[in-house]
């Protein structure tokens, strides 16, 4: 018998929760109805969409109407950017973001350079950071909207968003944090934070996917993208998914309640995964070590190694992992963000493990054990060839 396959890429997707399952089944079915409808059914799954609004409101310390539901995490980047900017376009057209956001960020950006907007990409240091004076000097007269990620999803990186968040709005900016993979293991407390707007994405912390929320700050220009019904206060139109809607306020509640001891054990198995990578292997690099990481993410580079085979290898071992962000459509071109640390991570291929709240430590120390071997015999291939 084929021993259990492992699944190290918590990073793309997480498996929906059993009890995210539960909650969201009575409304594939017999409560299954319209919430803008105004009979008792509609009323029903009104009063589902409205009790999960103020849930989630809860866990990130904002008013219930501060919530837009979105189909995705891009959907909410995207509202929250260009929404953003558009509305803000009367009085400057500057954009700020930085060289290693997800491309839901990124491409929107780039449709606003498309309509005429001047956009400043801003680096970060070979750490994955990004550096708060840098950022200060980056914000001009016309600046409009300023977007840095809470986490990211490549590397783990942590930004200091507070610190952002006050420069911004010391110079009058919006800002907004992409927080689709910082959600169910940071903070979502916006006030703490004093962003503008945040994103999350309800398949990240294991909910089910095609539903993402975003926060916006009471008074925040926001131009909308999606023009219909004028459902979500008439920023984001279109019948609201009421099952996504329950299972993510059902599994954002469920995370956030365990997010520290949750934290505490995969950061350990991380730690324990890399140290023993690093022991079994030379030239591996660990990227962004040092500096605070999402505790389930680790980007590793191995020299001498092509990217595409080693995830092969590993799949045909039984391990699921990946080279960096899923979200590219299955592409295995050279991550962004990984051109943009530079360094060590630039030389030979670059995985990331991705561990969850279901990874064991037999896992961990399988995979330890095997990847040496696939890296050994992937670099003899290598050098055979030359």
């Amino acid at each position: 018998m084929s021993a259990k396959r492992i699944y190290l890429d918590h990073a793309a997707t997480t498996p929906l929760a059993a009890d995210v399952l539960e909650a969201m089944q009575p409304y594939f079915a017999h409560d299954g109805y319209n919430p803008s409808s105004i009979h008792a059914e509609g009323r029903r799954a009104r009063a589902a969409v409205d009790s999960a609004r103020e849930r989630i409101a809860a866990i990130l310390h904002c008013k219930p109407k501060e919530i837009v539901f979105t189909a995705s995490g891009t959907e909410a980047d995207n509202l929250a950017i260009i929404g953003a900017a558009r509305a803000a376009r009367a009085r400057g057209k500057h954009v700020v973001t930085t060289a290693i956001e997800h491309h839901a960020v990124l491409h929107a950006v780039r449709a606003l350079r498309d309509e005429g907007f001047d956009v400043t990409l801003l680096p970060v240091g070979s750490d994955g950071v990004v550096d708060p004076a840098r950022f200060g000097d980056a914000l001009r007269d016309d600046s409009v909207v300023a977007a840095v990620m809470y986490a990211n999803n490549e590397i783990g990186t942590i930004q200091p968003i507070a610190e952002l968040a006050t420069i911004a709005r010391n110079r009058g900016v919006v800002f907004l944090t992409d927080g689709v993979q910082a959600a169910g293991t940071l903070d979502l407390d916006v006030t703490a934070l004093g962003v503008d707007a945040l994103a999350i994405s309800a398949h990240k912390f294991y909910g089910p996917k095609g539903v993402g929320a975003l926060y916006v700050r009471d008074g925040t220009p926001l131009e909308p993208l999606i023009h219909g019904g004028g459902q979500e206060r008439g920023r984001r139109s279109g019948t609201e998914n009421v099952s996504g809607i329950v299972g993510m306020a059902r599994a954002l509640e469920t995370a956030d309640a365990a997010r520290a001891t949750t934290n505490e054990r995969v950061a350990g198995l991380r730690d324990t995964l890399e140290a023993k990578l690093t022991a079994g292997l030379k030239r591996v690099h660990v990227n962004a070590k040092g500096v605070a990481r999402l505790p389930g993410i680790s980007s590793l580079s191995f020299a001498g190694v092509e990217a595409e085979s080693l995830l092969i290898a590993l799949d045909l071992a039984g391990v699921a992992a990946s080279a960096g962000s899923a979200c590219a459509a299955g592409s295995l071109e050279a991550s962004h963000v990984i051109a943009a640390i530079g360094g060590a991570a630039a030389n030979g291929a670059t995985l990331r493990l991705s561990l969850g709240r279901g990874t064991t430590p037999e896992e961990v120390e399988r995979v330890a054990s095997l990847l040496p071997s696939l890296v050994a015999s992937q670099r003899e291939g290598a050098a055979l060839s030359v």
